[in-house]
């Protein structure tokens, strides 16, 4: 027999449920239809972020340098150290052989007291400080006992000086694999924003830059015909233009590229003239100066509160530098950037 029982009736509570997500779904097309896409950057306004954004790139490549200077300077001491202490082990080591042939002669004539038995110790200090026992030997056995603690102590101190410097270099190991990263980190920002323009954007851009690299890479007017600083200065002036075009690398320091400190530091080499690698330990040298008008041709000018460019006047108001990345090294007008002050090396 055919069942004639009525279908059950969703619950009341379930009905709900199904009309509010209904409900819900409902509004959310809605509001997904009416939502603003969201705002793409023109052309200008990335460039302006990006400009930044290098800015931003440049202070950390400074910082990167300091720390790859750090380490280089930390490898290089603890080399020193290291072979000193293999060295003044070898003289230890001779010292002892010394006391055992000593020894060896006072056991061939008599015997060996209680005094020379110590000679062969490693560590005499306790029974050099006692005067009785001093006493007890010879002129010669005393001074040998008192190089060997010398030397031991020597070695002690300079091991102690390795051990800390070798700690040293591997927290700057850290932080240039960090200041590496911040870099990076930047430059791939930027890029990122670089590739939301249009393919005709990116060419207008690039024009630009072109535009603004050839211009900036021609012979400026100097107009006051400022002289140069120095001999020295005039030849790390001279070094710098025959840079003229290369590409800004960060961490780089020539020939075929240049981050901003890397090309100031190249430049004085060329004229025999060393100065650190950083733009923030360059500000620390030589004569500072405080006004524009004070310059003379191969000054070292700073930029930034922080002092994180550098580059070399010009004259009439011009500086020779390596900008940024996607620059090539160039005059520019110092009025471009904050200008704190020079220093004439």
């Amino acid at each position: 027999m055919a069942s004639h029982r009525r279908p059950k009736q969703p619950s009341r509570t379930r009905v709900t449920v199904l009309t509010t997500a209904a409900a819900a779904a409902v509004a959310l097309s809605a509001n997904a239809a009416n939502a603003a896409p969201s705002e793409k950057l023109n052309k200008d306004e990335v460039k302006a972020k990006v400009d930044k954004l290098y800015e931003q790139a440049e202070q950390a490549t400074e910082k990167y340098n300091g720390a790859k200077e750090k380490q280089q300077k930390l490898q290089k001491d603890i080399s020193t150290i290291q072979d000193d202490v293999a060295r003044g082990q070898e003289e230890l080591n001779k010292l002892r052989d010394g006391l055992g042939s000593l020894a060896t002669a006072q056991y061939r004539s008599g015997g060996i007291d209680a005094s020379v038995q110590l000679f062969l110790s490693s560590n005499p200090d306790d029974y050099l400080d006692k005067a009785s026992t001093l006493d007890q030997l010879s002129s010669q056995q005393v001074d040998a006992l008192r190089k060997i603690q010398d030397k031991q102590r020597e070695l002690a101190q300079e091991r102690a000086e390795a051990t800390e410097k070798l700690k040293d270099l591997a927290a700057t190991r850290t932080e240039l694999g960090s200041k590496k990263q911040e870099v990076q980190g930047k430059l791939a920002a930027a890029q990122k924003l670089l590739n939301t323009l249009t393919a005709e954007e990116k060419q207008q851009l690039a024009q630009e830059q072109q535009r603004a690299n050839r211009s900036s890479t021609e012979r400026v007017d100097l107009g006051d015909k400022t002289p140069p600083a120095s001999g020295r200065a005039s030849a790390a002036f001279s070094a710098a233009q025959s840079q003229i075009g290369k590409p800004y690398v960060y961490g780089a320091t020539g020939p075929s590229s240049f981050d901003c400190s890397g090309l100031t530091s190249w430049a004085y080499a060329q004229a025999g003239v060393s100065i650190p690698r950083t733009s923030e330990a360059q500000a620390n040298i030589g004569t500072r100066i405080g006004s524009v008008g004070d310059l003379k041709v191969g000054d070292l000018v700073f930029f930034y509160g922080d002092l994180h460019h550098v580059g070399l006047y010009a004259g009439n108001g011009q500086v020779l530098h390596a900008p940024h990345t996607g620059a090539v090294v160039r005059y520019e007008a110092m009025g471009n950037m904050p200008f704190q002050f020079g220093v004439r090396v």
